[in-house]
Formats: C-alpha cells, sequence, structure tokens
C-alpha cells in the first residue's frame, strides 16, 4: 500500500511538473532554438554570397539558428523546389524563400500555411499572399533607371536589346518590363530589337549575346538584367570586337562587373542592398515567428554606380565581390 502510494505520488507529481513548471521551459527552449532556413536561387552569383553573409549576421545579432542553400545554377527549378521540401520537413518556426518560379513552389508554400510555418519571400517574390513580407529590391524601378542611363548615353535613339536571366521568376518579369516599358513610354526613337533569355549563365549569355550582334549590326547597346547576365554580354561584346561601339549596363555587383566598369567595357549597372535583403529576410520572419504584423514588401533599396561613382563610401557599401 506504501509503495503504491509512492507511486501514485509520483506520477500526480510528474503530472504536476507537466503542467507547471516544463511548459515554460519548453517555451524558454524554443525561444533559444528559433530555426529559419532560407532556400535560396542558388550559389553561382557573388550575389547570392553576400545576401549569405547578411542572413548569417541577422541570426548572430538575433540569437536565431540560420542556414543557407541553394541549386547550383539558377536554371534547376526542380532541385529547388526538393530543397524547399526538405527544408519544410525540418519543421522550422520560419522560412525565407526565393523563387526561381514564382508558380511553380505555391503548393508548397499552401503546406507551410497550413502547418503555420510563416513564409517570408527575399529577392523574388511568389505569386500568392501566402508570405508574410517580401524583402526585395524594387526591380521594375530599378531597371527603368538602367532604360534611362542607356538612352542617356545612346542619344536616345536606335536600336537595344537585353539578355535576362529567366522568365520565370518574378526579378527576371520585373527587370525585363521595367527596362522594356520605360523605353517604350519615354524614348520613341529607341526600338527594341531583341530580348533574350540566358538562364544567368555567363557562357550561355556570351552566345546569346554574339547571336543578338550578328542580327543587329547596328545594335547601339545590350542591358544584361543580372550577374551573369551581364557579364555574358560583356564578353560577347568583346569577342565580337564591338567594345567601345555598343553600350554595356549590367545589373548587379561582383568583381568581374566591377572591373568591367573601371575598364570601360561596361558603361555602369545597378546594385541591389544584398547583405541588407538577407539581414531582412532573417529580420522579419523573426518578426513573423512572434506575430507581429509586417508590412507587405520590405524595399531594401538600390543604386546606379559607374566608374564616377564607384567608390563613394556609400555605393562601395553595398558592392561586393
Amino acid at each position: 500500500m506504501i509503495q503504491r502510494r509512492a507511486v501514485v505520488a509520483c506520477t500526480v507529481g510528474a503530472a504536476l511538473v507537466s503542467l507547471t513548471g516544463l511548459p515554460g521551459l519548453a517555451q524558454a527552449q524554443q525561444a533559444q532554438e528559433i530555426y529559419i532556413p532560407l532556400v535560396s536561387k542558388g550559389f553561382q552569383h557573388q550575389f547570392w554570397q553576400a545576401v549569405k553573409s547578411g542572413a548569417e549576421q541577422a541570426g548572430k545579432d538575433l540569437k536565431v539558428k540560420v542556414s543557407f542553400e541553394g541549386p547550383e545554377t539558377e536554371a534547376m527549378v526542380d532541385k529547388q523546389i526538393d530543397m524547399l521540401s526538405a527544408a519544410l520537413a525540418k519543421k522550422p518556426q520560419a522560412i525565407g524563400f526565393a523563387a526561381l518560379d514564382s508558380q511553380a513552389a505555391i503548393p508548397l508554400l499552401k503546406k507551410a500555411q497550413a502547418a503555420k510555418i510563416p513564409v517570408v519571400a527575399f529577392d523574388s517574390g511568389v505569386d500568392s499572399d501566402i508570405p508574410a513580407t517580401t524583402t526585395t529590391t524594387d526591380n521594375k524601378a530599378a531597371a527603368a533607371l538602367a532604360a534611362d542611363k542607356m538612352a542617356e548615353l545612346i542619344g536616345k535613339s536606335g536600336e537595344v536589346a537585353l539578355v535576362v536571366h529567366d522568365q520565370t521568376s518574378r526579378t527576371g518579369v520585373d527587370r525585363r518590363d521595367g527596362f522594356v516599358n520605360r523605353i517604350k513610354s519615354t524614348y520613341p526613337n529607341i526600338k527594341i530589337v531583341s530580348v533574350q533569355y540566358g538562364g544567368g549563365d555567363q557562357l550561355k549569355s556570351t552566345e546569346i549575346t554574339k547571336s543578338i550582334l550578328q542580327a543587329s549590326p547596328n545594335l547601339k547597346g545590350i542591358f544584361g538584367a543580372n550577374e551573369g547576365s551581364a557579364i555574358g554580354v560583356v564578353n560577347g561584346v568583346k569577342e565580337m570586337k564591338r567594345t567601345g561601339k555598343v553600350v554595356v549596363i549590367g545589373y548587379d555587383s561582383g568583381k568581374q562587373q566591377k572591373n568591367a566598369i573601371m575598364d570601360g567595357s561596361m558603361a555602369g549597372a545597378i546594385t541591389q542592398n544584398p547583405v541588407g535583403m538577407g539581414y531582412k529576410t532573417v529580420e522579419m520572419a523573426v518578426k513573423a515567428v512572434k506575430g507581429e504584423k509586417l508590412p507587405k514588401i520590405v524595399d531594401t533599396g538600390f543604386f546606379w554606380y559607374d566608374k564616377t561613382n564607384i567608390a563613394d563610401p556609400k555605393i562601395a557599401a553595398v558592392l561586393y565581390d
């Protein structure tokens, strides 16, 4: 009987502990162990390394666990979807996602929503209201600025072309449309003769550029809509011996683009704020976990840079190698 009472007492005591002490302990542990995976578009560009560094810094500052991954190239939509699925299977408190295809990920994002895992989109949004917010550059406005610079540099008349990374991601679509729409609405004497897609791959973009130049011998300018596209354009123009005759404008930064601007083979480029984008993505995810209300868009900013301002401290702070 004494032994039975002892067992009952222990059982009741354990139940009381589970009802009182452990939830508080669990909450404390959960607060310390917030895990936020970020699934990016890839690692082929230095841009993503800069986003990663910003995300990791936010993780340290906000005391949360952050992981960062992406497929080898920005053409690997299926692999990115697999990475997103694997990240969600770990049941994180929140997740950051930069979509290669603004439609393909929606079924998985619906699963995240059902599991009450907040989604923060970064760089490239999705065609859905599931993300709690999107940390991004205003790509349409940035590309419109690139169009203005192009128009200025070619005397507001002549033929131009675009080499864009894709037509499935939000960034690809917005940068293309931002540039094209500004030219069409503002510069009636400029004709866009070609818009081609190179998957953000330097070699493919180089070959595309060469074919554009062969087809359009009077071309005055080409806009490369991301890092790989822009370097491909520079290389294609060089191989066709058109450097100095065709104005090249790029997007993003990276050592090769900075060198191209300094040696004159690229007139200038738009730079984003990738470190700030990575930081804000994690910061917004932590706020979402806490149930805070977030703005629909977190604009992380952009700048035009060329040989005249590349050393300006304000510009240098958002450039990366």
